[in-house]
């Protein structure tokens, strides 16, 4: 499988928002996640990295 799992990012930590993440897609201040299973979530931040080989998705809020 090639989705990934989406973080955001707070400091050292690493908070878990979504797993089997299959797009991102910018939008307005921040972007919209959707997993395999057609769920969505708006994150309202940035891209902080992406780890393609660990199929990890890094964001911050602002």
């Amino acid at each position: 499988m090639c989705e990934a799992s989406a973080y955001i990012i707070d400091g050292d930590n690493q908070e878990l928002i979504m797993e089997a993440v299959d797009s991102v897609e910018p939008e307005d201040d921040g972007y919209k996640l959707i997993n395999i299973f057609g769920e969505q979530k708006f994150i309202k931040g940035t891209i902080h990295s992406l780890s393609l080989v660990d199929h990890k998705i890094f964001l911050t809020k602002s």
